[in-house]
């Protein structure tokens, strides 16, 4: 089942608040890593989340190093996770139970062929 543009960016998203909502202080480099994106598209990923009010940056206080951030989800990007997590779960039960539908289907396959001997003339002939 191939998934859509739309679907594969909603996924990105819904990952890089997870991670940022779990750990605030990653950097870029990090989340880009865990994403698996570039650098440069999680960078236009973090502005695109903070433009929309889902996140902000803020110092890092506790760091040696001051030039360290914290990205923060905002009331609207909790919100914003909450429903993601609602449509990525509705989404990931979808495909649960189209591949349910496949293996049944397949099972059902094997078992009648298999009583009418077909497996059998099949390797006979191989």
């Amino acid at each position: 089942m191939k998934k859509s543009q739309a679907e594969l960016r909603d996924e990105v998203r819904f990952r890089i608040l997870g991670l940022l909502n779990e750990n605030p202080s990653l950097s870029q480099r990090q989340l880009a890593q865990e994403v698996g994106v570039s650098l440069g598209k999680l960078n236009y990923l973090i502005q695109a989340l903070a433009e929309k009010g889902l996140i902000k940056l803020g110092n890092f206080t506790a760091s040696n190093d001051k030039r360290r951030y914290a990205y923060i989800l905002t009331r609207r990007g909790i919100s914003e996770k909450a429903a993601m997590t609602k449509r990525f779960l509705e989404r990931k039960k979808a495909e649960y139970e189209a591949l349910r539908a496949e293996i049944d289907a397949l099972e059902t396959e094997l078992a009648s062929g298999a009583s009418e001997g077909e497996l059998g003339k099949s390797s006979e002939h191989g």
